[in-house]
Formats: C-alpha cells, sequence, structure tokens
C-alpha cells in the first residue's frame, strides 16, 4: 500500500487571494464659461427692442411738436420727454437682453456661487456690448437715416423761430461776404431813391390866371414863378449807363464791408453819384449815403449775432445730447448687467 500525498497545485499567490481589476477614471466633459449663443440671443432680442422703441419715439415726438406759434409742446418740454424716452429704451431693452443672456445660458456645476455671480454679470454686460454696436449699425443704415431725418425734423420744429433767424442771418452774412450784385440791391436802391416824388395831385392842379387883356398862350412869365430847370434823367449823364454806375456802388459797398466803413474819398463819390442820378444837393447825398451805411451796418451785425446765438444754441443742444447719452449707456450696462444675475438664479432653480 502507497503512502504518497501529492498536495494540489496553488497559484504564486495561493488559493485565497483575488486579484481586483479596477476601471479607468473618466474625467468630467469641461463647461464653457461664455454662452455665447445665449449673448447673441440677448443682444438680438435688445437691439430689435431698442430700434421698435425709437421708432415709436420719433412717431410720438412729431406728433406733440408743430411749427404753428401756441401750438404743441416747447423746446424745453420736447428735450426732457426725449431724455425720459432714451432712459426707458435702455432700461426696457437692456433688461430684455441681460435677463435672456442669463437664462439661456449653460448650466454650471461644481463651481463657487461667487463665481457664478460673476459669469451671469459677465453674460449680461458682454450682450448689452454686443446689442449697443448692433443698433449703432443699424442707425448708421437707411433705417437710420429715416430715424435721424425725423429727429432733425423735429428739432428744426421745435426751435422754429431760431431756426429761422439762423438762416436769416447766414444768408446776411453770406451777402455781405462774397455776393457780388444781387443781394445788396436794396441798399443800392435805397441810396438812388428819388427824393422829392411827385404827388398824385401835381398834374391835376390848375393853371395860373392870366393878366387881363392878355392874349391866351402869349401870357409874359414871372421869373419868380417859373419852374425849376429840368433834372437829369437816370442813364443820361456822363457816367453811362444806370446799371454800370449801381454796379459800381455795388462794389464800393462791399470793399466797405470788409473794412470800417466807407473811405472819405468813397464817400465823396458816392455822394456826386447820388446828387446827379436823383437831383439832391451835394449835403443831402452825403448826408444819405452815412445814413445809409449806418443802417446797413446795424442790420448786418444784428444778423451776425442771430447767427452767433443759434450756432451757440445749437452747440450746448448738442452738448447736453451727448452727455444724457452717455448716461443713458452707462443705466442699460449696469441694468443688463443686474438682469443677466437674475435669469441666472432662475436658470439654476
Amino acid at each position: 500500500m502507497s503512502t504518497r500525498f501529492d498536495p494540489p497545485e496553488r497559484g504564486p499567490l495561493g488559493a485565497d487571494v483575488a486579484t481586483v481589476v479596477t476601471a479607468p477614471i473618466v474625467a468630467p466633459p469641461s463647461e464653457s464659461a461664455v454662452s455665447w449663443g445665449a449673448i447673441f440671443a440677448g443682444a438680438a432680442a435688445a437691439a430689435a427692442l431698442s430700434l421698435v422703441l425709437l421708432i415709436l419715439g420719433v412717431g410720438l415726438g412729431l406728433s406733440s411738436v408743430s411749427p404753428w406759434s401756441f401750438e404743441g409742446v416747447s423746446k424745453e418740454t420736447f428735450g426732457w420727454s426725449s431724455v425720459i424716452w432714451l432712459t426707458f429704451t435702455a432700461l426696457a431693452a437692456s433688461g430684455l437682453g441681460g435677463y435672456l443672456a442669463g437664462r439661456l445660458r449653460t448650466k454650471w456645476t461644481q463651481i463657487h456661487g461667487d463665481e457664478t455671480y460673476f459669469r451671469d454679470t459677465a453674460h449680461g454686460f458682454v450682450s448689452w456690448a454686443v446689442a449697443t454696436l448692433l443698433t449703432a449699425g443699424l442707425l448708421t443704415s437707411a433705417i437710420g437715416g429715416v430715424l435721424g431725418a425725423g429727429a432733425k425734423v423735429a428739432g428744426a420744429t421745435a426751435g422754429a423761430a431760431a431756426s429761422t433767424a439762423g438762416v436769416a442771418a447766414a444768408g446776411a452774412g453770406s451777402a455781405a461776404a462774397a455776393a457780388p450784385e444781387g443781394d445788396l440791391n436794396y441798399w443800392v436802391d435805397s441810396l438812388f431813391r428819388s427824393a422829392t416824388p411827385p404827388g398824385p395831385d401835381a398834374a391835376a392842379a390848375p393853371p395860373a390866371p392870366q393878366a387881363p387883356g392878355a392874349a391866351p398862350g402869349n401870357a409874359p412869365m414871372d421869373p419868380a414863378a417859373a419852374p425849376p430847370p429840368p433834372r437829369p434823367m437816370p442813364g443820361n449823364g456822363p457816367m453811362g449807363d444806370r446799371r454800370e454806375v449801381r454796379a459800381e456802388v455795388n462794389r464800393i459797398i462791399i470793399n466797405s464791408l470788409q473794412g470800417d466803413g466807407l473811405d472819405p474819398a468813397d464817400t465823396q463819390y458816392v455822394s456826386q453819384l447820388i446828387a446827379r442820378e436823383t437831383g439832391m444837393s451835394p449835403a443831402e447825398a452825403q448826408a444819405r449815403v452815412t445814413d445809409v451805411q449806418t443802417r446797413m451796418r446795424a442790420a448786418l451785425e444784428k444778423a451776425k449775432n442771430t447767427a452767433k446765438q443759434a450756432a451757440d444754441d445749437a452747440r450746448k443742444a448738442t452738448a447736453y445730447a451727448a452727455l444724457w447719452l452717455f448716461i443713458t449707456l452707462l443705466i442699460g450696462a449696469f441694468f443688463a448687467s443686474l438682469s443677466a444675475t437674475w435669469g441666472g438664479r432662475r436658470r439654476d432653480l
């Protein structure tokens, strides 16, 4: 009988040791900090709402003003109403764009609450920036041309009196500066007006009675009652055509506007022309030249001051509009960021 024992074969680690195989660790997908789809969606909505509200504001503004006196709102009321409407447009459009940018963004996990608040704020600000650039592009297009024309009409209608004065002043200034003949004809006509125009009863005056015994048609004429010699007719003097005389006086006046006034030699020469053409005495002609020159310079100075005042009013209006537009844009940026944080909190609920 055999007594040999063969034990069972064991593995290198023994029969009671099991091998554990672990699965590889897969990293979670990375989350982008910027949701461009949500940003562009909010910007498009904000730009569209801004355009709609601007068109509505132009319509309401044009319906509230009138070029007629005592009709429509005043310039101050129109200006403050425009500021209020622009502020409301910025709040409404920026709030809508920011809320959509925060509500439609990707939901972030495993980040701190402060980081979420910062990302939502950045989404709202970037959405406002894109909407602002998009709106500026629209306003410079054909639609912007329509809106700009409406705004110009509204501004011109609100300040109709000032604008009319400015246009008149500009016309007077250009007349004094470079007009050859046509624009100063009024003052030239004032110089050559007749001193004593014949009255309507001069031709109908009855003839003087004749002396007794005198034959009709052969009555002796009293030297004291004889009519004065006839005045020279315009255009028959040594200066030739009357148009040439007026053109020369016009050039003399234009040249005097570039300095302090007419030279003594020019004043004497123009007085001689006026005396020859109208039959006035040299003293009366010189007095007329001085009076017309004084009135003309006073009128031009008044037109110049009116043009300066209109330009200063336009400068102030432009400066105020730019400052209020800057403030409105800042308000829109803040409200868009705030609305984005609110929309982000609603998204994470």
